[in-house]
């Protein structure tokens, strides 16, 4: 969506707000869900790369372990939420995966070691100071083991704000197609991530989710199961804020 708007999609075609929504298997069918300011987080992507050095697993002296420093690095990480964030702000830091060695090769110590997650934040300070911290950390790690490390901290989509009054705006469509007992004013935000943030910060608008009721797997998982029965649901959602 970013670059749909470099390329002028709102010069071509102005709008005073836009509004977005996606299914959600937490919520009870024919349900919607919003709230106004912070909906769902940045997400960042990390890629560290450690280099030690290798060499024979019989003789683990003669090596820099990249393995070893990974493991490391991988507990040091765990400490960045839960002891440099605030416990009233909201962030995630998850290594996702691991490339390193060769599965065949049992006695080879590998001389690198590549960790790759993301990162979750709200607030930009708080994300500012995450990638300060993962930094700080990996350094001072790789130090002690005699290794080096470089982290690439990507900043991939920006965090999606509803703005209150189209948030207010939307919530009152909603009740008057639903009802209000259907309608969730406070839904708690998520630490998922949506490029609409990208609209949102260009135009007011706001994000709504409706309800499909347990599909029995999570979202983007292999076997989940949209539920159709919430398509009229989110043409009339659609078309009630046009009108």
């Amino acid at each position: 969506m970013s670059v749909m708007i470099e390329d002028g999609l709102f010069d071509r075609f102005p709008v005073q707000a836009v509004y977005a929504m996606h299914n959600w298997p937490a919520m009870k069918l024919g349900t919607v869900g919003i709230n106004p300011g912070p909906t769902m987080t940045a997400a960042d992507r990390i890629t560290i790369e450690i280099t030690g050095r290798g060499g024979h697993g019989a003789h683990p002296y003669q090596t820099v372990d990249s393995v070893l420093v990974a493991a490391h690095i991988i507990t040091a990480v765990q400490s960045i939420v839960s002891r440099s964030v605030r416990a009233i702000d909201s962030a995630v830091a998850s290594l996702c995966a691991m490339q390193v060695g060769d599965p065949g090769a049992m006695s080879v110590i590998p001389g690198k070691a590549t960790l790759v997650g993301t990162v979750r934040t709200f607030n930009p300070v708080v994300q500012d100071m995450v990638e300060r911290r993962l930094s700080e950390l990996c350094s001072a790690v790789v130090l002690g083991f005699g290794a080096t490390a470089t982290v690439n901290f990507e900043r991939i989509y920006q965090a999606m704000i509803n703005s209150a009054h189209e948030a207010l705006f939307a919530a009152g469509v909603a009740e008057s197609i639903v009802g209000g007992e259907q309608v969730v004013r406070d839904l708690d935000p998520s630490m998922g991530a949506e490029d609409f943030s990208f609209m949102l910060q260009v135009k007011p608008g706001a994000y709504l989710r409706i309800g499909q009721g347990s599909a029995g797997a999570l979202l983007h998982s292999s076997r989940y199961d949209f539920n159709d029965e919430i398509l009229p649901l989110g043409a009339a959602l659609h078309a009630g804020l046009v009108e």
